[in-house]
Formats: C-alpha cells, sequence, structure tokens
C-alpha cells in the first residue's frame, strides 16, 4: 500500500479560498458577511483536528465531511458571483478596482474550489489513490504520466493534490481541457461547469470592471 497522500496542501488551498470569501464585500455574500466563511473555517478545523497528518485507512469516515466542506465553498462562491453579477448589470458594484478585486477573488476561489473537486473524486479521491478504499476501473481524468511516457514520472506514478490544482487551473484560463483529459462524464460537466463559470467571471465581470476603470 502506498503512503498515505499529504492532507496539507488541499487544506492550505482550501483555507485561501474560505479566506477569500471572507475578504468579500458584505453585498456579495449569501447572508451575514462572516458566517459562511465561519462554518466552513470550522469544518475544516474540525477535518483537521480529527485527521491532521496524512489520508490513510482511518480516514475513511471523514471523506464524507471533505465533501460536504468542499460543497458548501462551492455553493458559497456560486451565490458570490450570481450576487456580483447582478450588482453589474443593475449599475453597482462599487468603483472599478472593487469590482476587479471581488472578480479576482471569486475566480482565485473557482479554481481551488474544482481543483479540491478533482482531488477528492477522481480514482477514488486520496484513499482510492492510496490504495485504502477500493478504487473505480477507470479514472476520471486522463494525465500524461498515465500514457506511454515512462521517462516523464517515477513508476507507480499516482496524482497528487496539486496536479489537480494545476488542471483546474489550466481549465479555469483556457476554458477547455489541455493536456489532462476529462474521460467520464461527471468529469466532462465538471471541467465543463467550471469553464462557463470561468469565462463568465473573466469575460463579463472584470471586463466591466475594466469599463469602469476608463
Amino acid at each position: 500500500m502506498r503512503r498515505g497522500e499529504s492532507r496539507l496542501p488541499a487544506s492550505m488551498a482550501l483555507a485561501a479560498a474560505i479566506a477569500s470569501q471572507a475578504l468579500l464585500s458584505e453585498q456579495l455574500v449569501p447572508g451575514p458577511r462572516f458566517l459562511l466563511p465561519g462554518i466552513e473555517a470550522l469544518l475544516l478545523v474540525g477535518l483537521l483536528a480529527a485527521d491532521p497528518n496524512r489520508v490513510t485507512v482511518e480516514s475513511k469516515d471523514l471523506r464524507l465531511l471533505s465533501i460536504v466542506l468542499i460543497a458548501v465553498v462551492a455553493l458559497a462562491n456560486a451565490a458570490s458571483l450570481v450576487a456580483l453579477v447582478n450588482e453589474l448589470v443593475n449599475g453597482g458594484g462599487g468603483t472599478g478596482k472593487a469590482l476587479l478585486s471581488a472578480a479576482t477573488g471569486v475566480w482565485l476561489t473557482n479554481v481551488i474550489v474544482f481543483g479540491l473537486a478533482y482531488w477528492e473524486l477522481d480514482r477514488g479521491g486520496p484513499l482510492g489513490r492510496g490504495g485504502a478504499r477500493p478504487a473505480p476501473e477507470h479514472p476520471d481524468l486522463w494525465f500524461p504520466q498515465d500514457g506511454d511516457a515512462q521517462h516523464a514520472a517515477p513508476r507507480e506514478w499516482k496524482p497528487v493534490f496539486v496536479d489537480y490544482l494545476f488542471v483546474s487551473l489550466t481549465a479555469a484560463t483556457a476554458f477547455s481541457p489541455t493536456d489532462t483529459m476529462p474521460l467520464t462524464p461527471r468529469a466532462k460537466l465538471m471541467m465543463g461547469l467550471q469553464s462557463l463559470l470561468s469565462l463568465l467571471t473573466v469575460g463579463l465581470v472584470a471586463a466591466r470592471a475594466v469599463n469602469i476603470l476608463r
């Protein structure tokens, strides 16, 4: 069995996404400004307190909590994007600099959230990739190292969080797959949704903010 994957990189990325949401203005956050970020932070602290080190067979009971936390952050970010677009359509949203700052925060959170989602779902998540639980027969994502590139990666290579964060970043900037291909319907739907949200953020929000700056 492979050594369990470290939870630290994913936890740090999730903490950054929560901090980004906490910095948004009150008009862009559903409910009281610090309510959702506070709940998310408590869930993250609870997850780390229960399983602070590596994702191993003992982590199986915490996978649902991890997925719920990612879903809460994703829904909060989607609500912030809707609120931001609504502010723009109705002529609000503050100064151009404020809009650019908010759009950047929403976009970066989108990158982190989808990176976490790919990490948690592909090949059974870190538990499946580490051998702590049965992994699906086919992966959701096909990396270049999965192919015939024998000298591109160590033997028995398995993707870790940084690989999924890179997939998310490239999908959010190119609005399409780049070097890593989605294979399953759910992976295609996720990547398509991410590209659409990223295009909406960059194309509508950021462009409007630049016009305001002028």
